[in-house]
């Protein structure tokens, strides 16, 4: 792991790695032919990544990029990963991000919208009390 990534990056990968519980020695390494869009240098190259962790028996292929390198970086992440969300129970940090968004999403309820009027209507009151009172109106 070497070309793209910067050595800070390396360390965090091993740090995570061993608070996970995940060692070398432990995971099966493949190099597969990608697939998918990016035409004939993807599908002629064996950039794809299988990693296959022998305790846990959970398998990740990984082709995010055309790099080797890094996609030997992405699947081992994502395999701790996976392990921490096991071992821990907790949500991982990408299900937590789409769960915000479905969120935002979500179409609010009527008692919701209203009272989100009440409140544009008190605040636009406001705003018209503030204005200058014109003299020659009066």
């Amino acid at each position: 792991m070497q070309a793209y990534l910067s050595q800070s990056k390396r360390e965090q990968l091993q740090d995570f790695m061993k608070r996970m519980g995940v060692l070398d020695k432990d995971l099966t390494e493949n190099f597969i032919l990608g697939s998918g869009k990016g035409g004939q240098k993807v599908n002629k190259t064996a950039s794809c990544v299988q990693l296959i962790h022998g305790p846990s028996g959970i398998s990740i292929k990984c082709q995010r990029g055309r790099s080797r390198e890094l996609n030997r970086y992405y699947a081992r992440k994502e395999l701790c990963e996976q392990i921490e969300v096991r071992k821990l129970g907790v949500l991982s940090r990408r299900r937590q991000a789409a769960d915000k968004i479905r969120r935002q999403k979500r179409r609010r309820s009527r008692r919701q919208k209203e009272k989100i009027l009440v409140g544009k209507r008190k605040q636009s009151q406001k705003k018209v009390l503030r204005k200058r009172v014109n003299e020659d109106s009066e």
